[in-house]
Formats: structure tokens, C-alpha cells, sequence
């Protein structure tokens, strides 16, 4: 049986741009684009994860409003359990820590890259809302 695993991802919206990060090679999923984030971990809610993640991988903080999707994903690792929220920053700018790279992006311009699939179902609601 695959290990269920619970994440967090934060779409980050400033001035009508969403930000959008690279995995790095040495991650599962390789080079694929998701929504910053991570691993809940036990005790904590899972905007405390995000919150804490945001500042552990790009040294800023955020505030996080509605939550946009949960997906679950089986992928040959485990079977991820993501929910996204929409984010604003209200202290530091994003910097690489984990990843490889990072864009702003306008909506119109998510489809153009190559994400992580357990990210796509949040994608097509944000394109809808942000269109």
C-alpha cells in the first residue's frame, strides 16, 4: 500500500502575477513546476504548514486567504493529498532556497509550463478566476 502524504501549496498572487517554482533535479519529480510549499507535519493545521514553509523555503512571509483546491494525486512515490490556498506576501521577497527557479507568471501564462500534476486541477480554477 502507497504512504498517503499531506501538503501544503501557496499560490502567491502580487500585482495580477502568480508565483510559480521549479523543482530542483535532486526532487522527486524533477524539474516539474508547482506551487511553493510542503510537508504538513503532525499537530499542525495546514496553514501553519504553509505558513512555515513559506519561510523555511523562500525566507518571506505570507498571508493566506481562500483555499482554491484539494487533489489527491497517487503517484509511484505515494499518493498526495495537496491543498492550495490563494497567498499574499507581507514581509521579504521570494528567494531560491529549494528550487531551481522561479517566475512570475499572469494567469493566461500557467498552461505554459510543464507542472506537477497534483497542481494542474488548482491551475484550471485559477485561470478561470484570474482570466
Amino acid at each position: 500500500m502507497k504512504k498517503n502524504i499531506y501538503v501544503v501549496g501557496a499560490v502567491i498572487v502580487k500585482e495580477h502575477l502568480v508565483l510559480c517554482a521549479q523543482r530542483g533535479d535532486s526532487k522527486s519529480l524533477p524539474f516539474k513546476w508547482e506551487f511553493p510549499g510542503g510537508k504538513i507535519e503532525e499537530g499542525e493545521t495546514p496553514e501553519e504548514a504553509l505558513t512555515r514553509e513559506i519561510k523555511e523555503e523562500m525566507n518571506c512571509e505570507i498571508k493566506i486567504n481562500d483555499k482554491i483546491e484539494t487533489t489527491v494525486y497517487e503517484y509511484d512515490f505515494g499518493i498526495v493529498h495537496l491543498t492550495t490556498f490563494y497567498c499574499e506576501l507581507i514581509k521579504g521577497t521570494p528567494v531560491l532556497t529549494e528550487h531551481n527557479e522561479i517566475r512570475w507568471l499572469p494567469a493566461s501564462k500557467l498552461n505554459d509550463l510543464d507542472w506537477a500534476p497534483a497542481d494542474i486541477p488548482a491551475i484550471k480554477k485559477i485561470t478561470a478566476k484570474m482570466a
